[in-house]
């Protein structure tokens, strides 16, 4: 089954922002695919390309990459004749056709576009779902649904407000199917939402990019307390953990870590040197139910991460630190430095090199959880995603915001489809 047509178009992103979508069509119809884009990049990740324009879109244009796909990938590809079920040599084409390390010449916003799109007419042609799908391409055998990590304080560069580390999760892991993680998510987000209401005002529950609250706090334990304080009110402690993300990259500076990065005159006496990070770390580890935390450090710091992996027993995520690439994720093995990838599809660009990733990384021990990016479309390829190569965890953001909750509501007509084979992972999150 050859590909009729490709097209490509500018559409926006959950900020505002433009970014690429793609329609491609076969005889079975149209498929169409949409591409995230984050704030909080890590140096290493593949190239997003934009236009560089000032005097549009602030410079955020995709056109350039818009114009690959319609001028030179589309051409070339459909007359290659590959088949859309041939996922693997339709994603070599447009790597070999690129030619660069990083995807820099038609950008990797261009090529995942394209990339997304074949992978769901493939499913179509083989008329199957997308989920069972991508189990085939990754040969998972075994169906298994997340567990979603909902980000429900948002800080660092995802938020208006003095808190550096970025995210602040809530993981319903004694919850007994995806249905029930969902109530028990949504019900401590409202809670937590009085909670906030009654400390600060109601002026402190307005959302962040990832749909989490982002009050005027500084203090990071605070966030935890308030959250402790939701999942308590909601009747589930014991039943929902917590997870961090707290783009150390973000606020490094010098050697050291800057908690009020977000002040330009912030004092340099206090800022914390890698150990004395760490001791922050494992005081919130003593006092509350902190299952997994990512990017503690910033993403060159490799000794950080190899101290805080060997001192504790809890998930450590690697995100900038290891951006979805092969070759970084290698090193961070050999280096101990963390023991969970974060998989952004659009890090690394295709869905051949997403699927290689993850296998890497299970090869080696490792967990991984797949992510949404800050920006976000109401594209829900990385809901099947989750589920066909069966990771086990999630993060998409809050049960909040319409491009947060399509993921997360695609989650649940899968489970209503598997019926009663579906199983979630709950406790096993890490290994499935």
């Amino acid at each position: 089954m050859a590909i009729r047509s490709i097209k490509a178009r500018q559409i926006f992103d959950s900020r505002g922002n433009p970014t690429v979508e793609v329609d491609l069509t076969t005889e079975l119809g149209l498929f169409r695919a949409a591409v995230p884009s984050g704030a909080s990049t890590g140096v290493h990740e593949a190239l997003e390309l934009r236009d560089g324009d000032k005097a549009n879109y602030h410079g955020k244009a995709v056109s350039k990459a818009i114009n690959n796909i319609n001028s030179i990938i589309a051409p070339e590809l459909i007359k290659s004749g590959l088949e859309v079920t041939n996922q693997k040599g339709v994603d070599e084409f447009m790597l070999k056709l690129d030619g660069t390390e990083n995807k820099s010449k038609f950008g990797a916003n261009a090529i995942l576009g394209v990339s997304l799109a074949v992978a769901k007419a493939g499913a179509a042609k083989r008329q199957i779902p997308l989920y069972k799908y991508i189990a085939e391409l990754a040969g998972n055998k075994d169906i298994i649904l997340p567990v979603p990590a909902f980000n429900v304080i948002n800080g660092g560069s995802h938020a208006g407000n003095k808190l550096a580390m970025q995210e602040f999760m809530i993981l319903p892991t004694g919850a007994g199917s995806f249905t029930e993680a969902m109530k028990m998510g949504s019900e401590v987000y409202h809670h937590l939402k009085n909670v906030i209401k009654n400390k600060f005002g109601l002026d402190a529950t307005a959302v962040g990019d990832e749909g989490g609250f982002a009050p005027n706090i500084q203090s990071n334990k605070e966030a935890l307390n308030l959250i402790n304080e939701a999942i308590a009110k909601a009747g589930y402690t014991g039943k929902i953990d917590i997870g961090m993300d707290v783009a150390a990259s973000e606020f490094y500076k010098d050697g050291k870590y800057d908690l009020d990065f977000k002040n330009p005159n912030s004092d340099k006496n206090n800022w914390l040197t890698p150990d004395q990070l760490l001791d922050v770390y494992l005081s919130f580890l003593k006092e509350f139910p902190v299952v997994s935390i990512e990017d503690p450090f910033d993403q060159d710091d490799w000794n950080a991460w190899s101290t805080i992996t060997a001192k504790t027993n809890i998930q450590i995520v690697g995100d900038d630190l290891t951006v979805t690439n092969p070759k970084r994720i290698q090193t961070a093995v050999e280096k101990k430095a963390c023991n969970c990838l974060l998989l952004k599809v659009n890090q690394i660009g295709t869905v051949t090199e997403s699927i290689q990733a993850h296998l890497l990384a299970k090869t080696n021990g490792w967990g991984t959880m797949v992510s949404h990016r800050s920006g976000e479309t109401e594209d829900t390829f990385i809901a099947d995603l989750v589920v066909g190569l069966s990771t086990g965890q999630i993060k998409t953001g809050a049960p909040c915001r319409s491009e947060r909750l399509a993921k997360y509501n695609q989650i649940l007509r899968i489970e209503e489809e598997l019926g009663a084979s579906a199983k979630y992972a709950g406790k096993s999150f890490r290994k499935p």
